[in-house]
């Protein structure tokens, strides 16, 4: 199962945060990556907590025959198609595009795999027990809902 994240907390070339999480799926199947499930989106505050907007998240479930840095890079190329900026860390962001996990495959990269902190993060772990339940995090062993429970109600993120 190759997971990503995807999130976005201002507007940009192709619109408000949720319409660019839904321009970033179409781009990837244009560009021939089949989406094979998609969690609704989830709002979420900043992380680490600050002034910015808040989040719109979702997970995705991909079939590519990409290999990870290959599909690394196209996320970052689409992640700039949809106006993302790098700046500093936990910056605001048009288009925010991660590699979650690539068929369990543990790698100190480029790149990391699993992502380094996809287990402490309710953006990722509760919209990816929507659409992948059986889902077991490569390093540790525990599904995305035990992750999940585990982090408290200070992380939360909401359906939208």
């Amino acid at each position: 199962m190759i997971l990503i994240g995807l999130g976005a907390n201002l507007p940009g070339p192709w619109g408000k945060p949720s319409a660019a999480l839904a321009c970033a799926l179409a781009r990837l199947d244009e560009l021939g990556v089949r989406v094979r499930a998609r969690s609704r989106d989830y709002e979420s505050a900043p992380v680490p907590p600050s002034d910015q907007p808040w989040f719109v998240n979702a997970v995705a479930a991909l079939d590519t025959t990409l290999d990870p840095a290959s599909l690394l890079a196209l996320l970052q190329r689409i992640e700039t198609e949809g106006g993302r900026v790098r700046g500093a860390a936990n910056a605001a962001r048009s288009l925010d595009l991660d590699l979650l996990d690539y068929d369990g495959r543990i790698s100190a990269g480029p790149p990391v795999l699993p992502h380094p902190r996809m287990h402490e993060r309710a953006f990722v772990l509760a919209p990816l027990a929507e659409i992948a339940p059986q889902w077991r995090h490569p390093a540790l062993g525990l599904g995305a809902r035990v992750l999940l429970d585990g982090l408290g109600g200070g992380l939360a993120a909401r359906p939208l």
